[in-house]
């Protein structure tokens, strides 16, 4: 899947970039070739294979460390929201930021 310059602009325009004439082909060429690479990588067949929770588990045993899964802190809900300059049912009040 090829993108075309209009795409590259779309996109700038999406994630708020300012892109200069000259900068807009090289990201265009950078964009392809991300996804280029994506294409590669979804056509290797994975069927069969296992996920692995870590990269070095497919080279050398690794024994997870877990621990209980246990409150260690006490609620200081108040103490941290005492700055805040708008609050309502203990959660914090933000202007709203999408158009």
């Amino acid at each position: 899947m090829a993108l075309t310059p209009s795409d590259v602009s779309r996109i700038a325009h999406l994630a708020r970039l300012a892109l200069s004439p000259a900068e807009e082909p090289v990201m265009l060429a950078q964009l392809n070739g991300f996804f280029s690479i994506v294409e590669q990588m979804s056509a290797v067949d994975t069927s069969g294979v296992e996920p692995l929770y870590t990269p070095l588990s497919a080279v050398q045993q690794v024994a997870l460390r877990l621990r209980e899964d246990v409150v260690t802190e006490t609620n200081q809900r108040e103490a941290n929201q005492r700055s805040a300059p708008a609050l309502e049912e203990g959660l914090f009040l933000v202007p709203r930021v999408i158009e």
